[in-house]
């Protein structure tokens, strides 16, 4: 590295000198800027030299104007990228396809290869299949790698295939929680011409919940496959300098207040008070009083309460972490002094930051709470939640008794009405036992996810509820299908070492696989009695969970109201069984001497699990157990793959060469105006990914089932869509086909379902995009707020596109899916303030011309006609937001661009 550069300075650590990009050399007051802006000016320093990083572009960050300069465009290059396998499949699978266009084109394939490390943790896969055993995780585990079996000889293919690439084999742990406790190390030291530098630990990842890393001080967020490809290449991420918002956090959490609380009442404030794009910093006398984990369990939903990220100081607390997890002690000392050089040590870093907004919360008023049926800003007091439900009930079934109601368009959009002639119970036998399955029942009572199984203080809250439970003699509901899945194996070390495993086990919450299953939509199968049950008398039923998402569909097709809840209330609803039980007030269930036992009964107190946390939890479990992080069992060990640099694509139901790159041109052609286009569907509000692209299981009379059943597979070996994102035959006929998704345009229909135009024969929405371009026609979809809500998934804008998409017509956008559209060509508009399709009067049945958009034009034209020939155009806004996404957009996707500038 050249010592000349004016930014350089020098830090002595324990005798040995090092060099970085320093602060002060840019900014004559670089307090006034928050943590983000900090690393981010300190990343613009350290590529100052790159043609992607102007001078201006240094001054106007490091100047820090909050009125004036989110109109600049900055760029972002992470030190590292991380993968889970549901999103990393799909990308390697781009990689390969990549080599083969780089080959087509006359390129050398070999320049298709990561430049930063790049991990990728198997964790999505694993499912629920058997629970309540001993051996459920062992038998799950190898249902999975029988399961899965092409996808990770493909991974293990990629593994020696790529550099800066490996991969951590299935069972060893969540993606977000294997990268706090092991991969994170919040300062890079790397050796560049000689000389040793120092830099922030900065990561994009294909899962948007990589903020779990915030809470550990690193910044990092969530981004689409195609975009995640593009930084392993080299390619900068291009943002607008971020809005910041600060949020102080002030008093500690009282007796009964877990972290789940906590983040339930921050996600609830910062989407209220809308945080989607912006980036949030945390910051107050409050922080101190948060440990890691806590503070993980906040930064983990940044995309819950929409934010693109939520960043915790480097302090005390994360050197206590670091040193508990088994970092090093000259690790640890250099993160202490480059943080403290940087200005970016604790508190004292953030006193005179200047955010764009402040928010504040007493964490003092923070009180027991669930969120659901459906989103999980929806948050709902402890001591509520069964009215609610209740409520929420009603509400559905006077739609249903009234569908002229003026309401029912609002309902439907959050979950539809219930069925006229659904019941309130039916007579049920299952596992020796007869009962009446009622409405509200909690059919599901799952302990998982990234968000809540890193924090071991709600964990052990949980074992230790069940402690009591067990000393009682309660027992959960025969109808509750339990299951316990841990973000890491260290979870287990500590909770046999505290002898409270067998309370879980003795609960039913035996372990069942590391991964994240049912918040992923991986909960398997009801039994078949209970799921016999909920459909013969169309019952609301409900599942409780410890994750982090609830949207509709994404738990399971047959449970329409699912709540986000802390661990130990996960077991409480699981020995209650009804969601419309308030187990504030009423006993949960009878202890074996027949008295009432009530939830305070068996809450644990804060000095009890702070006592035995401290006890259990030690270093040596975490460097035991990640010493052997990259090796796998035998079957994964023993899987064939073959040694070579081009893939040699095999005839498989799991990986296929995608066609985004066939006959790709060497030079971008002129973008084209959109003419005639049809609409394909017609969405309101709130519209997710998991509408757009489902990762749960694949119906049996599906579009995606009809291609399997064809390429001979069994109804039992469908898997998941999440499962087959590596063939995009699969995943096209998936798009927009989860159950629970209404289309406008096909009014009294749930599922992947529309009407074609000008016909309006109803078909399937795969059908009909296909009849659309044998025809030579374009489609658009129309949507309303927040659309491409949740999971950052590539496959949402993939999708779209292989169905002939060509445009999104939507009043807002969640930021990494608008991100995504444009990363595979599919244009992004927005209606003006206050506009929806509402103010045209839009029902679907129109034609839709759109002009050709040229680099920073801001708004495009489109123009209507109606079916009875009328015609009307309305302005819209163009949310290609950078000069770089214009070009991804010109050159028909990222990967493209990629592809052609590597030439």
């Amino acid at each position: 590295m050249k010592s000349s550069n004016k930014y350089i300075s020098t830090l002595t650590v324990q005798d040995k000198k090092y060099q970085y990009f320093d602060l002060n050399s840019a900014s004559t007051n670089i307090n006034r800027l928050p943590l983000t802006a900090k690393i981010l000016l300190e990343n613009l320093l350290r590529h100052s030299n790159e043609q992607y990083v102007q001078p201006e572009d240094i001054e106007t960050l490091a100047k820090w104007d909050t009125n004036s300069s989110l109109e600049t465009e900055i760029a972002f290059v992470p030190s590292r990228v991380i993968l889970q396998d549901f999103t990393g499949v799909p990308a390697i699978v781009d990689l390969a396809a990549m080599r083969d266009a780089m080959l087509d084109l006359g390129g050398d394939p070999n320049k298709i290869n990561p430049l930063k490390p790049v991990d990728l943790v198997i964790d999505h896969s694993i499912m629920v299949d058997e629970f309540g055993r001993q051996d459920s995780f062992k038998n799950n585990t190898e249902i999975e790698v029988k399961r899965n079996k092409e996808r990770y000889q493909f991974l293990k293919w990629g593994q020696s295939a790529f550099n800066n690439f490996k991969v951590v084999p299935p069972g060893k742990g969540i993606v977000h929680q294997v990268n706090l406790e092991y991969l994170a190390r919040v300062t890079f030291v790397e050796e560049r011409d000689g000389e040793e530098v120092l830099f922030p630990d900065t990561l994009v990842g294909t899962d948007s919940h990589t903020t779990m890393i915030n809470g550990l001080g690193v910044l990092g967020w969530g981004v689409g496959g195609i975009e995640a490809e593009a930084a392993m290449l080299g390619q900068p991420v291009t943002m607008l300098i971020p809005e910041v918002i600060g949020m102080e956090l002030t008093g500690k959490l009282p007796a009964g207040a877990t972290a789940t609380d906590l983040v339930l009442a921050v996600t609830q404030q910062l989407r209220a008070f809308g945080v989607v794009g912006k980036f949030v910093e945390f910051f107050g006398a409050g922080v101190k009083h948060l440990t890691v984990a806590d503070r993980a369990t906040i930064a983990n939903m940044s995309p819950e309460y929409g934010a693109t990220c939520g960043l915790f100081p480097i302090d005390e607390q994360t050197t206590k972490y670091l040193a508990l997890t088994g970092r090093s002690k000259q690790q640890i000392e250099i993160i202490e002094a480059y943080s403290k050089a940087q200005g970016m040590w604790g508190s004292e870093a953030q006193k005179d930051a200047q955010y764009h907004d402040t928010l504040q919360l007493d964490l003092s008023k923070v009180v027991p709470a669930i969120a659901g049926p459906k989103r999980p800003q929806d948050r709902i007091n402890l001591d509520d939640a069964s009215s609610a439900f209740k409520k929420w009930l009603t509400e559905q079934k006077e739609l249903a008794i009234a569908p002229n109601n003026s309401q029912q368009g609002r309902f439907e959009s959050e979950g539809g009405p219930l069925n006229e002639d659904s019941k309130t119970s039916v007579s049920c036998h299952y596992n020796g036992q007869d009962f009446e399955l009622d409405e509200g029942a909690v059919v599901i009572a799952a302990i998982t996810s990234c968000t809540n199984t890193s924090n071991p203080s709600v964990l052990v809250a949980a074992a230790l509820l069940a402690k009591k439970a067990n000393e009682l003699g309660l027992k959960v509901k025969p109808w509750v299908k339990t299951s316990f899945a841990p973000g890491s194996q260290v979870v287990t070390e500590y909770l046999n070492k505290a002898g409270l495993s067998k309370e879980l086990d003795h609960m039913g919450f035996n372990l069942v696989g590391y991964g994240c299953t049912t918040c992923i939509g991986n909960s398997g199968p009801l039994p078949e009695p209970i799921g016999d049950a909920v459909r013969e008398g169309k019952l609301t039923v409900t599942s409780v969970l410890s994750g982090n998402r609830n949207f509709e569909g994404r738990i399971h097709s047959d449970v329409k109201a699912n709540y986000l809840a802390s661990p130990p209330l996960v077991v409480a609803y699981a020995i209650a069984g009804n969601m419309n039980i308030d187990v504030t007030k009423e006993p949960l269930g009878t202890s074996k001497d027949g008295k009432p036992v009530y939830l305070r009964d068996l809450w644990p107190s804060q000095e009890n699990i702070q006592k035995i946390v401290t006890e259990v939890v030690n270093e040596s479990m975490f460097t035991e157990k990640y010493g052997s992080i990259y090796e796998g069992g035998d079957v994964w060990q023993n899987l064939e793959t073959v040694d070579a640099n081009i893939y040699n694509w095999p005839d498989s139901t799991y990986v296929k060469k995608p066609s985004f790159f066939t006959d790709m041109p060497a030079q971008p052609e002129d973008v084209k105006a959109i003419e005639n286009a049809r609409c394909l569907l017609k969405l309101a509000d709130s519209v997710t990914t998991d509408h757009i692209s489902p990762a749960g299981s694949i119906g049996n009379d599906t579009p995606a089932a009809e291609y399997l059943r064809k390429n001979n597979v069994e109804e039992t070996d469908f898997n998941s869509y999440g499962s087959r994102r590596g063939n995009h035959e699969v995943m096209m006929r998936g798009t927009f086909a989860n159950v629970r998704l209404r289309n406008e345009l096909a009014p009294g229909t749930e599922g992947g379902f529309t009407r074609k135009q000008p016909s309006g024969e109803e078909m399937t929405v795969f059908k009909a995009s296909q009849e659309y371009i044998s025809e030579n026609i374009p489609t658009i979809v129309v949507a309303g707020k927040e659309y491409g809500t949740g999971s950052s998934r590539d496959w949402a804008a993939k999708g779209p596109l292989l169905l002939g998409v060509k445009a999104v017509i939507a009043e807002t956008y969640e930021r990494i899916h608008r991100s995504n559209l444009i990363g595979m060509g599919i244009l992004p508009l927005q209606f003006l303030s206050g506009e929806g399709a509402h103010t045209y009067e839009l029902d679907g049945t129109e034609r839709y011309s759109i002009e050709a958009v040229e680099a920073k034009q801001k708004q495009a034209k489109v123009n209507v006609i109606r079916e009875d020939g009328s015609e009307i155009s309305f302005n819209t806004d163009i949310r290609i937001d950078t000069p770089n996404e214009f070009e991804y957009f010109r050159h028909g996707g990222i990967l493209q661009y990629v592809i052609r500038s590597l030439l």
